[in-house]
């Protein structure tokens, strides 16, 4: 009789513990995941835009804004390797996260 107890309270628990409908929680789950976001500017991007992308923390990103503030506005995304830390694989990872424009930025930064 206990043995029917115990594996009848076992059973209930798990039923508890699963949700209703295991695909509906996959479609809720994956509705909540970011969606992608548009490219990152790397001209205009503060460093905390910077830290979104995988791989680049905060020294990282001062690095890039530091490398910016040096010798201007990105010309092309491959100039993003001369970032000390950056080589190409980690480029590969970002590049299709990343745009660029040549554009000043609405702050008043210089545009050369």
């Amino acid at each position: 009789m206990t043995r029917h107890l115990v594996a009848g309270a076992l059973a209930l628990a798990i039923v508890t513990l699963l949700p209703a409908n295991p695909l509906a929680q996959q479609a809720s789950s994956s509705q909540t995941a970011p969606a992608a976001a548009s490219p990152i500017n790397l001209n205009t991007a503060t460093a905390a835009d910077l830290e979104k992308l995988p791989g680049v923390g905060p020294a990282t990103a001062a690095r890039i804004i530091e490398y910016r503030q040096k010798n201007g506005n990105f010309k092309k995304l491959e100039d993003l390797m001369n970032v000390k830390g950056i080589g190409e694989k980690a480029f590969l990872k970002l590049k299709p996260l990343l745009t660029i424009s040549t554009k000043p930025d609405a702050s008043g930064g210089s545009g050369r």
